[in-house]
């Protein structure tokens, strides 16, 4: 100001990134609620959650706090993965059931994280969720493989047909095991595949 005249504003605020809302929705389409803790006003962290869709915030949410809130929301039942990025989030990070870090963030969160991201892109939390859901399934898929197989071929090497002149041979039944193992293997590698 200069004789009572102002001679400049200047005006800060954050700017939503693109990726973000296609994020959230991409969440939310796979059934995921999206929460959201910060130190920002009531104001200013409703007008982000309302533009983003996001379920539930909370704000003014004193650093020292972040994990009392996750710890809220694992009351309710819910499973909590947490991201962040800073010093105050490492408390929540480890606290959650799952803590993601940002890759750019500073050495107490990757280091509090089970989970690290290298690029800065909200996007990439999508990612890991479908990557741990389709190694879930794989997973399941290998295990149900395998007890059916075995639930067969072990009664078939112990000679639960002999009665009938059918014999398995040791080397038979060596080579039908390893042909399980092979499947199993086949199968876990079909993951590679799997396009995020």
């Amino acid at each position: 100001m200069q004789d009572g005249k102002l001679l400049a504003s200047l005006a800060l605020a954050d700017v939503i990134r693109p990726e973000s809302h296609e994020a959230i929705q991409r969440l939310h389409e796979m059934g995921v609620q999206v929460a959201m803790l910060t130190g920002d006003s009531q104001a200013v962290a409703k007008a982000v959650a309302g533009e983003l869709g996001i379920d539930t915030y909370f704000a003014e949410v004193l650093p020292e706090n972040k994990d009392q809130k996750v710890i809220e929301l694992q009351k309710q039942g819910l499973r909590v993965a947490m991201v962040g990025d800073g010093v105050n989030d490492a408390p929540a990070l480890t606290r959650a059931d799952v803590g993601i870090a940002i890759g750019s963030g500073t050495d107490v969160a990757v280091e509090s994280a089970g989970i690290i991201l290298v690029k800065s892109n909200p996007l990439d939390v999508v990612k890991v969720i479908e990557l741990s859901r389709a190694s879930y399934r794989k997973m399941r898929q290998n295990l149900i493989w395998a007890a059916g197989y075995n639930v067969i071929a072990i009664p078939l090497a112990a000679g639960v047909l002999a009665p009938w002149g059918i014999l398995l041979s040791p080397a038979v039944g060596a080579i039908f095991m390893s042909l399980s193992t092979v499947i199993v293997a086949i199968n876990a590698q079909l993951l590679r595949t799997k396009r995020l």
